[in-house]
């Protein structure tokens, strides 16, 4: 055989798929969305965090005179 013939042989070959491409490739999208839902969740967890040790700031305020770094209205 030639090599024309090798690739024409593994061009017939290579265009019957023989299923559903999409239904293939489906859970790299499943895997990348419950992927980006966990990280959402993660970052979620960390909001409001600075109010809940406002304690923590009043008692800095107290021993030191000062505000705290991070208390600065942002």
């Amino acid at each position: 055989m030639t090599f024309v013939a090798l690739l024409a042989h593994a061009a017939e070959e290579g265009a019957h798929h023989g299923g559903n491409v999409q239904a293939q490739t489906f859970w790299y999208g499943a895997v990348a969305f419950l992927t980006f839902v966990a990280l959402s969740l993660v970052t979620l967890s960390y909001r409001n965090v600075s109010n809940r040790h406002a304690h923590k700031a009043a008692a800095y305020t107290q021993k030191h005179g000062t505000p705290t770094p991070e208390a600065h209205g942002h």
